[in-house]
């Protein structure tokens, strides 16, 4: 990574364990100044409050991080039973408290069941989901309140880790756009006594984990070479996508747009139909292209390592 002074060509992917108290952006942008990075945006941001994996990317890899917004994401998050805020945080100012019910386990147990699987979730005012134009927190802010449709989200497991007369430690594993702080004031109304988080930590992203995530700490204290060893390659969310070889011809063409005849026989799993695919010419990633019905390939989405 030889540094100029409009920054690095730096292509790829970063696991940051992200710390408490600051934002997404600011956590990016810190990243950023030791990778000395062009350009560079992560995959979804957490709150301030959050801590945990945020995968960045850097260079080519942000043509990615729209499609990593899709993964499913892994939680750990403590829930204040009795109070609620504006927010639905504990950084939010407190709106109402409620008596917390002697509950037992398996009231929660059986509370909790009811959220597994495919469930209707409202967004909170304070997100940033758009309404004309304005993105809901703005007007939250204003003390304005509008009117929100529920999404359908998929809570695909929901796991007690620990239960005391007002507080609840729960593991959410979930699908793209939901909102613990939603499924927490849900669980705690349905408890009887409202709730807010205090605490949250993301655990996966995709098939990223936390054990493989690096504090800030750690990676300013590396050297250069060891922060280039650090970065997965912009393909390695794209696994799930069958890949083919294209020839040295194939590959000139596709970098120029043009859709090719394939021939070549693709990687094992991979099915002759409609679909999106890995590109590939020899150990390089070109790209996303999109195999057609007549068996030609259309480039979609061209990567350049080089660049």
């Amino acid at each position: 990574m030889s540094k100029r002074k409009s920054g690095c060509d730096v292509h790829g992917i970063v696991l940051l364990d992200k710390r408490l108290g600051v934002s997404s952006n600011r956590a990016l942008q810190e990243v950023r100044r030791l990778f000395n990075a062009n350009k560079a945006g992560h995959t979804g941001s957490l709150d301030p409050l959050a801590t945990g994996l945020l995968p960045l990317c850097f260079g080519e890899a942000t043509k990615v991080s729209a499609l990593m917004l899709d993964d499913d994401k892994r939680y750990r998050v403590v829930i204040q039973l009795g109070v609620m805020t504006d927010t639905g945080d504990a950084e939010g100012v407190v709106i109402e408290t409620k008596p917390v019910p002697d509950l037992s386990v398996d009231q929660v147990q059986a509370c909790l069941k009811t959220f597994t699987g495919v469930i209707e979730q409202v967004p909170p005012m304070y997100s940033a989901l758009k309404h004309n134009g304005k993105k809901l927190y703005e007007l939250a802010r204003e003390g304005k309140t509008v009117e929100r449709k529920a999404r359908h989200i998929c809570i695909f497991d929901l796991k007690m880790l620990d239960f005391s007369k007002d507080q609840l430690m729960l593991e959410v594993f979930c699908s793209k756009g939901t909102y613990i702080r939603s499924l927490a004031e849900d669980i705690g109304h349905a408890l009887g006594c409202g709730g807010t988080v205090t605490a949250l930590r993301r655990l996966g992203a995709g098939q990223f984990k936390i054990e493989d995530a690096r504090t800030i700490e750690q990676l300013a204290a590396m050297s250069e070479h060891d922060l280039v060893q650090c970065l997965i390659s912009a393909d390695k969310p794209l696994e799930a996508l069958p890949a083919v070889q294209l020839s040295n011809e194939q590959a000139v063409l596709v970098k120029y747009g043009q859709s090719i005849i394939f021939s070549a026989s693709p990687s094992p799993g991979f099915s002759a139909i409609q679909g999106m695919v890995r590109m590939y010419r020899e150990a390089d990633f070109l790209g996303l292209g999109e195999m057609l019905m007549d068996g030609k390939i259309a480039p979609k989405k061209l990567f350049n390592m080089n660049a």
